[in-house]
């Protein structure tokens, strides 16, 4: 373990990439432990921040490491100090702090355990994804190619290698598959699957092309709806009951007046 961790990591540069994923990883699962035993109201866990009654979420702690982080880490030399892994820990630690109240932040709005609160656990689960592919040498793009090119053809073959494995991902993110985009940018075949298979129905794709009362429209949407019934339900439902477990069930939606209160909501 302590050879590849020197030949892998150290040796390979990405001493700071696997400080910031370490650390994000880690504050991610304090952060959520800590709102989880505030929401629960226990007795022996500090409550929120609230000097003088007001509120600080911590996307503004975030914001401030994330801050100290990365101007430290743009000043401190060598990739491979003591100083540079701890200040990319520390972005490391303010990302995640940020992320985790990114749902917040997009509506402007406290929505962190409504249902539009799961959108911050999903971009936090994309960017461990994204960091673990990083930090095991994958590079988007096919970008580790550029390093050994040479002559003036192998340059220009592999930036339109580039540009088709941009477009190919671009095509998928548009067709709803944000997975299968996001990994197509590091691995290529990915990409070019989602590409050539039906778009999601209620995506930007799908409005564009899949236009209704037409014939071909029409069966477009019904195939790819079928699809997202047979495939992508159980995988939601998977995601949703692994997103519930590490980061808390959302508060369900008060009842509609007249609504028998001891009826479950629906929930999608």
């Amino acid at each position: 373990m302590g050879e590849w961790f020197r030949h892998d990591i150290v040796d390979g540069g990405r001493l700071r990439l696997f400080c910031f994923l370490t650390a994000f990883v880690c504050a991610f699962l304090f952060i959520r432990f800590s709102v989880r035993m505030i929401r629960r109201q226990v007795s022996w866990w500090p409550g929120n921040v609230t000097p003088g009654g007001h509120h600080i979420h911590h996307v503004v702690f975030g914001l401030v490491f994330m801050c100290v982080g990365g101007i430290g880490g743009l000043v401190v030399p060598g990739p491979d100090t003591f100083a540079a892994g701890l200040l990319a820990a520390l972005f490391g630690v303010g990302t995640a702090l940020v992320l985790d109240e990114f749902a917040l932040v997009l509506h402007l709005s406290d929505v962190y355990w409504s249902e539009q609160g799961r959108l911050s656990v999903q971009v936090v689960f994309i960017a461990v994804a994204l960091s673990g592919l990083a930090l095991l040498g994958l590079r988007p793009l096919g970008l580790a190619d550029l390093d050994g090119a040479g002559g003036v053809l192998q340059v220009w073959s592999i930036a339109l290698t580039l540009l088709l494995n941009l477009a190919f991902a671009t095509v998928t993110l548009l067709k709803g598959k944000v997975w299968t985009g996001l990994l197509g940018l590091f691995v290529g075949v990915f990409s070019i699957v989602g590409a050539i298979r039906l778009a999601r129905p209620a995506s930007p794709w799908a409005r564009w092309r899949y236009r209704p009362g037409t014939r071909r429209g029409d069966r477009k949407l019904a195939r790819a709806a079928a699809r997202e019934r047979r495939w992508r339900a159980p995988v939601q439902r998977f995601t949703t009951a692994l997103g519930d477990a590490v980061a808390g069930r959302p508060t369900p939606p008060a009842p509609v007046s007249g609504e028998d209160p001891s009826t479950p909501p629906d929930r999608p």
